[in-house]
């Protein structure tokens, strides 16, 4: 029974990493005027089947997610350039269901998610502006940069295999290119996230620290706006890849 326990549970534990690589934000890189502010609320789903590629002896395995996110964002000049500085927090609840050696087995994990903060300044095209200024700027191409941080804040338990929290801290830096031509807009992001050692990870037989290798990503986004100002919709892309340094 604990081995059935601890292959399904491992399943969302080998989960939590990846998502902080390929998380889309299409227009990350296009600049407000300074001093603008927002506070937004989002929420994402997903559900489908999941694939352990032979790892563990599990068949038939099939997960729901549901992400609230709250953000809060500010706009400013630094050096001359525009940059911005983005917060986040959310709450993740999970459900996964599979069946090991002809046994349905379910667990459900719901709670607090790591802190993230996000640092961008656009290094090309994007001068700092005020209000006026911006409404008379047209954009061409822009090229940016990001470091995102992710504070191990989350729930974490070393006695369970899987947390909500990685127990450790995560770094993004990030180049950022985009570019528009009419209603049409292209974005292109490549980065690399970094992972301290989590020294309280749990293996079942007592503690060891866990490392993780870098995890190399990139994004393409293709948008379009719409007839209503402020509207647009996209059409993304986003792959990841761990890397040895």
């Amino acid at each position: 029974m604990r081995l059935i326990k601890m292959l399904l549970c491992s399943l969302v534990a080998v989960m939590s990493w990846p998502l902080y690589a390929q998380d889309l934000a299409p227009r990350a890189y296009v600049i407000t005027p300074m001093r603008s502010n927002a506070v937004t609320v989002t929420w994402s789903f997903f559900d489908g089947g999941v694939n352990f590629n032979g790892a563990v002896p599990i068949t038939n395995a099939t997960g729901t997610f549901s992400i609230p996110i709250f953000s809060v964002y500010h706009s400013f000049g630094f050096f001359g350039r525009s940059a911005n500085f983005t917060a986040s927090l959310s709450y993740w609840v999970r459900t996964f269901q599979g069946e090991l050696v002809q046994q349905h087995r379910q667990i459900y994990r719901s709670g607090l998610v790591d802190f993230s903060a996000r640092f961008a300044v656009n290094l090309m095209g994007g001068p700092a502006m005020k209000p006026p200024e911006f409404a008379k700027w047209k954009e061409k191409v822009l090229f940016g940069a990001s470091l995102r941080v992710i504070a191990p804040t989350g729930q974490y338990d070393r006695t369970k295999i899987a947390n909500w929290g990685i127990n450790c801290w995560a770094f993004k830096p990030e180049f950022g290119y985009s570019e528009r031509c009419g209603n049409w807009v292209l974005d292109a992001y490549a980065g690399v996230w970094f992972y301290t050692t989590n020294p309280a990870f749990d293996t079942g037989r007592g503690d060891k620290p866990q490392n993780e290798s870098p995890i190399g990503s990139f994004e393409g986004h293709f948008s379009h706006d719409l007839e209503k100002p402020g509207t647009w919709v996209s059409l993304d892309y986003s792959v990841r890849q761990r890397t040895a340094f």
